[in-house]
């Protein structure tokens, strides 16, 4: 039979999930960068893509569902789109160009200037997350890239980089989905404050 400790498991991973947790204060006003820029491009009638392999594919589809749907309010649906989703483009893609294109390509036919780009890798390093956070640079979109401590290449590839700080994979995805969250709550926020500005307006 296993020898389970549950101090040594469960324990451990909840102290190493708050240490890294606590350290995000440090990170706030680059999530207010990242929130503004999101904003900016969602009033403005743009999108925010999101991308990344494995574990940040699941990030990046949640995340868009929570812009297309709702996070906490009745709001309107908030352009965003994860590039992780479309099985006949990744697949025609990743067999005609390689798998490093995957995200480059989509990036190239559906990305315009004024739009966000997000790239989620926890090395920082991912080659085809890299590769479309340059093409959408070119492009005029705003670059994002939430990565683990240090970055990796994405940090001198993207405009603006979001570090959880921590080595472990786990530690980096939880910290991931969390400023997730707290950057729909920002832009759900901004949305509802337009509509009522605009509701008032047409109400004078």
């Amino acid at each position: 039979m296993l020898n389970l400790n549950a101090s040594t498991i469960f324990s451990e991973a909840i102290a190493e999930h708050l240490a890294v947790i606590r350290q995000l204060q440090a990170q706030l006003p680059m999530l207010e960068k990242i929130a503004d820029e999101m904003v900016r491009a969602v009033l403005a009638g743009n999108t925010v893509f999101w991308f990344g392999n494995g574990g940040s594919a699941a990030d990046s589809q949640h995340l868009a569902a929570e812009f297309v749907g709702r996070f906490r309010r009745e709001r309107r649906g908030l352009s965003s789109i994860a590039l992780t989703t479309d099985t006949s483009a990744l697949t025609a893609i990743a067999n005609d160009y390689g798998y490093e294109d995957v995200f480059r390509r989509q990036i190239e036919a559906l990305c315009s200037a004024g739009d966000v780009a997000v790239g989620i890798s926890t090395s920082g390093n991912s080659k085809n997350v890299c590769a479309a956070l340059r093409t959408a640079r070119e492009m005029g979109a705003f670059t994002v890239a939430m990565t683990g401590a240090g970055g990796g290449v994405m940090a001198t590839t993207a405009q603006a980089t979001l570090c959880i700080p921590s080595q472990d994979t786990a530690r980096i995805q939880e910290g991931h989905i969390l400023c997730g969250h707290m950057l729909c709550d920002w832009v759900e926020v901004a949305e509802c404050q337009r509509r009522t500005s605009n509701q008032k307006g047409k109400s004078a």
